[in-house]
């Protein structure tokens, strides 16, 4: 079963001005609150702590860098979604996330976590119509999967696929479970992919343009 190797945490920023130099290609990770997103870290790398799982949703506002190798970085955002957090959190979400998703150069790709359980909620689908315009490639790890029956799994990836097309986005989704650790493989092949610039994803329909999502702006990182 493959492993994310050789990767290490170098640090976190709140704030878009302290950024690395955008130089070394990233490929960042975002999702609910409670989607399970830095789980899905730990487990690709087989490491327990790598990035800070949070008991309290909501809680963590920082922008993490792990490098890997000589591939690039794997950048864990704060979460979203989190309706128990004060505005002033929502407004920093906006302003630090938001602006890292519109504006970073080097970002080539991206990996947006779901509760397989409750996939594709319309923050989520904000989300995916707000970053549309930039034409990166969006992987789609539906998480806790190991929640759901086989006869759910299958429905619901099919749902996912069926909601996907008609977004102008370059796209593709698994199901993934960071207990059992099922479609680990697939989800750093894919990762690996955006990396090296060989992505292979579903084509887009042609863009039509994207809204910014409205509230799309709890923070917090899990």
């Amino acid at each position: 079963m493959a492993v994310i190797h050789d990767i290490h945490f170098v640090t976190s920023f709140d704030k878009l001005r302290d950024l690395l130099p955008g130089s070394t290609p990233e490929v960042a990770f975002v999702g609910r609150s409670n989607a399970g997103k830095s789980s899905a870290l730990n487990t690709m790398a087989n490491r327990k702590r790598l990035a800070y799982v949070s008991r309290t949703p909501g809680r963590t506002q920082l922008i993490n860098f792990f490098q890997w190798g000589a591939r690039g970085y794997l950048v864990d955002l704060p979460g979203y979604g989190f309706a128990k957090v004060p505005e002033a959190m929502r407004r920093n979400w906006n302003a630090l996330v938001g602006g890292y998703l519109e504006t970073r150069e080097s970002l080539v790709g991206l990996v947006v976590i779901m509760d397989a359980r409750h996939p594709m909620k319309p923050i989520d689908e904000e989300m995916l119509d707000w970053i549309a315009p930039r034409q990166l490639p969006v992987h789609i790890l539906l998480s806790k999967a190991d929640k759901l029956s086989r006869s759910e799994a299958a429905q619901t990836l099919a749902k996912v696929r069926r909601a996907l097309s008609d977004k102008p986005i370059a796209s593709s989704v698994q199901l993934f479970s960071s207990l059992n650790r099922q479609g680990v493989d697939e989800a750093i092949g894919k990762i690996s992919g955006m990396l090296a610039g060989r992505a292979e994803m579903g084509a887009p329909p042609p863009a039509e343009g994207a809204v910014a999502p409205g509230e799309a702006g709890d923070s917090g990182q899990t």
